[in-house]
């Protein structure tokens, strides 16, 4: 019997899980999303061409493998369809490649206005959603009242998606914003005839069939550890549990089916939205950062803020869901930088500490330890010995202060730009 490994990101989001899963997926030959919605975007380049997968998983352009997207997920049909069809352009047989699980649950047009509008009502105050409906979405699963694939072939789906969208005209008409509830009502059913082509699945037994069978899986997470549901930012985080714990609710698997769990980091820190950022930069430096590592979400195009590396932040994800590897991303972003800072501890309210403080609103200073650049090049090495002293230097203190190795370092968004420890 196998198991499902797993490739979380361990900091806000937008570490690069996408490259990674792409470069890894030869090795497993079922690759499953466990949550989130299309407010994710993978990046993937080869062969000089670069796509963004938001709920497909990311080993689709791989021979042979199954890509299941698990009932932990809330899928949009309409930008569902838009994917597949950009995959299948591309000579992808994606249909005969990805699965579904009846479990998932539906974005109907209706939890994106709803999504807007409470956003809009809360000024200031905002969380920074992407609006692509996903929070609506989560809070009609927990509501018990959603839409799931599997009901898409019930002989009254039709007036299934009424009596709910019923439920959101109700909701909607607590704000003062104007909408059009019927306008992409075409639109999705369109794109739900379109789902009609591929294999929807009892996905729980799907996901255990192949690992009874010998076959590995790689389980592929969305967002980061620190916007998750319980143990991230709150309220500034989604709504899906991005943590190795969501592995289990999201694929329908026992914690002892879980293997080994990557986790994912920038060699240093970024994040969209709202919420506390200790590290954040709001100098020449960040905007050097911002630069150089393209920090433009793939998504939504927003500028992301940028900052040091936070090692507080990195031990808090590592432990929650027990992280024994690490893989180190887009380290070239630092090649040109004279001087290196790493966060160690906090000042939290002016007394020093290790920890992640539960107030979000707590006033936090890094307390900081300096390395020297390493000045070079790295996007063409391609052998651990080649790399500069300086650069292992980073890389050993990262090893030594969360006390797991890092096995893989990314030096470029191309898959062969990849050095395997």
């Amino acid at each position: 019997m196998k198991k499902v490994d797993v490739v979380l990101g361990i900091q806000w989001g937008d570490e690069g899980k996408g490259k990674i899963v792409d470069v890894l997926a030869k090795s497993y030959p079922v690759i499953a999303r466990f949550q989130g919605g299309a407010n994710a975007g993978h990046s993937i380049h080869f062969e000089g061409k670069k796509f963004v997968l938001h709920t497909v998983p990311s080993g689709v352009f791989r021979d042979g493998t199954v890509n299941y997207i698990g009932n932990g997920v809330v899928l949009d049909p309409v930008i569902f369809k838009e994917e597949c069809e950009g995959i299948e352009a591309m000579g992808v047989p994606v249909k005969e490649r990805v699965i579904i699980s009846k479990k998932t649950n539906l974005i109907v047009p209706t939890h994106k206005l709803m999504d807007a509008a409470s956003e809009a009502a809360m000024g200031k105050g905002k969380i920074g959603s992407t609006l692509k409906g996903i929070g609506p979405a989560y809070r009609d699963k927990a509501g018990r009242i959603a839409l799931r694939v599997g009901d898409i072939m019930a002989d009254n789906f039709r007036e299934r998606y009424d009596t709910l969208k019923k439920k959101h005209i109700q909701y909607l008409n607590q704000y003062d914003f104007e909408y059009d509830a019927y306008k992409d009502d075409d639109a999705w059913f369109e794109a739900v005839e379109y789902m009609k082509g591929f294999r929807f699945v009892d996905g729980e037994y799907e996901i255990n069939g192949y690992l009874n069978d010998g076959k590995a899986a790689l389980a592929e997470g969305a967002q980061g550890s620190m916007l998750d549901v319980d143990f991230g930012s709150y309220p500034f985080v989604t709504s899906s549990s991005t943590t190795c714990a969501g592995v289990c609710t999201g694929l329908g698997v026992a914690p002892s089916k879980v293997g080994k769990v990557m986790g994912i980091f920038k060699a240093y820190c970024t994040r969209v939205g709202a919420g506390p950022f200790p590290t954040e930069l709001f100098d020449a430096t960040g905007e050097d950062l911002r630069k150089k590592g393209f920090e433009f979400g793939a998504t939504t195009g927003r500028p992301r803020r940028t900052g040091w590396l936070d090692l507080v932040e990195l031990r808090y994800a590592i432990m929650l869901s027990g992280v024994n590897e690490l893989i180190m991303m887009k380290s070239d972003v630092l090649d040109d930088f004279d001087t290196i800072k790493v966060a160690v501890a906090y000042e939290v309210n002016g007394v020093k500490s290790d920890r992640v403080p539960f107030d979000v609103y707590a006033d936090i200073k890094p307390v900081y330890k300096e390395f020297k650049g390493w000045k070079k090049d790295l996007t063409g090495v391609r052998s651990e010995n080649d790399l500069p002293v300086e650069f292992m230097d980073y890389v050993k203190f990262i090893e030594d202060s969360v006390n797991v190795p890092v096995k893989i370092i990314s030096l470029g968004p191309d898959r062969d730009q990849t050095i395997i420890r």
